[in-house]
């Protein structure tokens, strides 16, 4: 690979607090050689003029499963990567939640050695926090983190058992890994499939209240002020849930939270008549909740974006609401939907960027997120006020079930680089 020069593009990079027209110098190396407004370049470098894009880093999302060992049928590696990529995501973690369970060493390796040899993106997988995600035994956590296991999480399920919840976290604590959970508490919530309130009633479908998740955060922070560990709730969706954790950031606890671009975007009126494509866990709730989640990313209480991609056939979701199948595809739309919230006005542009880029890496404690000048050239490049539909025929991802099919959204990706090289052109 020769050198590249990115020229006239619009630099935007939170985690050097930088937002300018310039130049991006990538080496030979696929590295960030030099960033700014005046550089040298050799005269062989390749230019690429980029005529005031946008130029961000790659985005780096916590929370997506890839369909593979089990479930080729919904994703695969090679699916996940172009949509990925269409997308502006570089980075990605993968849920445990495969068949067989990303719950042993064999199954880590084989996972690592199956991404590398298929996907285009940077894979960072996890591992699940009890042995088959029954919420029983704890898999072994340093000999998984040994083998690149970035965090560990039971995906849609929560560890209900407080003694082993706190087990889990002493353990944490002394080996220095990512605890990641799904707030949820299974008797509160068990046979529900929406949020409880009004459209629920008028649907006739078992709601589940807020409460559910409530109280295993409380839980869990109190735990946590005893065991301090490095713990992220995956997705939180209410606004009680955010008073919970503004209560114990002033008290000094520390811990990570994340949010689905669903909850962000949509509520519980979208559903209308029985839209089982957003059926989702944790369910949209009210509008209230919605604006509250936007407050909560404006005032720090909420770290990350997250797209939540979990593709699933079309003969799983075209049932009857309660029995189809829980998830959206998203991890294509992540950025666009997330422009949203700028054109609205809800939130600034460099906010959204980093709770898409240097927040989740930080988090994670990997080398992305970042446009620094030896880093990975890891870049998304996208047109800010270029509109467009969303059309599930014309998404990459194998699986359709997006949420938000026909919605129009204003930003859409052009390029995607990789290491320097351009794997996405539009």
């Amino acid at each position: 690979m020769k050198e590249k020069i990115l020229k006239n593009v619009r630099i935007i990079d939170p985690s050097q607090k930088m937002d300018e027209i310039g130049n991006i110098v990538i080496d030979e190396k696929g590295k960030i050689k030099s960033i700014g407004k005046e550089l040298g370049t050799s005269k062989s470098a390749e230019k690429i003029d980029l005529k005031g894009l946008v130029a961000i880093p790659g985005l780096v999302d916590m929370k997506a499963f890839v369909g593979e060992p089990g479930f080729e049928y919904k994703e695969n590696f090679r699916t996940l990567s172009q949509a990925a990529l269409a997308g502006g995501v570089t980075s990605i973690v993968t849920m445990p939640n495969t068949k067989p369970v990303i719950d042993n060493v064999s199954m880590v390796d084989f996972i690592i050695r199956r991404g590398r040899d298929k996907a285009k993106v940077n894979l960072f997988p996890c591992a699940s926090i009890t042995r088959q995600m029954e919420g029983n035994q704890m898999t072994e956590f340093g000999l998984l983190k040994a083998r690149g296991i970035v965090g560990f999480s039971d995906v849609n399920k929560t560890i209900q058992n407080s003694e082993l919840m706190s087990r889990i976290m002493n353990y944490a604590s002394d080996i220095d890994v990512l605890i990641m959970q799904h707030a949820e508490d299974y008797e509160l919530a068990k046979n529900s499939c929406i949020n409880q309130g009004e459209v629920a009633t008028r649907l006739g479908l078992q709601g589940v209240s807020d409460i559910a998740e409530k109280i295993i955060i409380e839980r869990d922070l109190s735990l946590l002020s005893e065991f301090p560990c490095r713990y992220h709730i995956n997705q939180i969706s209410s606004k009680n849930s955010l008073n919970v954790i503004k209560k114990n950031k002033s008290n000094g606890i520390k811990f990570s939270t994340g949010v689905s671009i669903n909850n962000l975007s949509l509520n519980q009126n979208d559903i209308g008549e029985f839209r089982t494509f957003l059926k989702l866990s944790p369910p949209l709730r009210s509008e209230e909740d919605r604006l509250s989640l936007i407050e909560g990313i404006k005032n720090d209480l909420i770290n990350v974006i997250v797209s939540d991609h979990i593709p699933e056939d079309e003969e799983s979701k075209r049932l009857p609401f309660a029995q189809a199948a829980t998830g959206s595809i998203g991890i294509e739309t992540l950025l666009s939907l997330s422009l949203e919230l700028y054109h609205n006005e809800s939130l600034p542009l460099e906010k959204i960027i980093k709770c898409l880029t240097i927040n989740p890496a930080k988090i994670l404690k990997i080398d992305k997120g970042s446009l620094k000048e030896g880093s990975d050239a890891d870049i998304c490049i996208f047109d800010l006020e270029k509109p467009w539909v969303v059309k599930a025929e014309e998404l990459k991802s194998k699986s359709k079930n997006t949420a938000i099919e026909n919605r129009k959204l204003q930003g859409k990706v052009k390029m995607t680089l990789l290491q320097g090289e351009v794997v996405y052109s539009n």
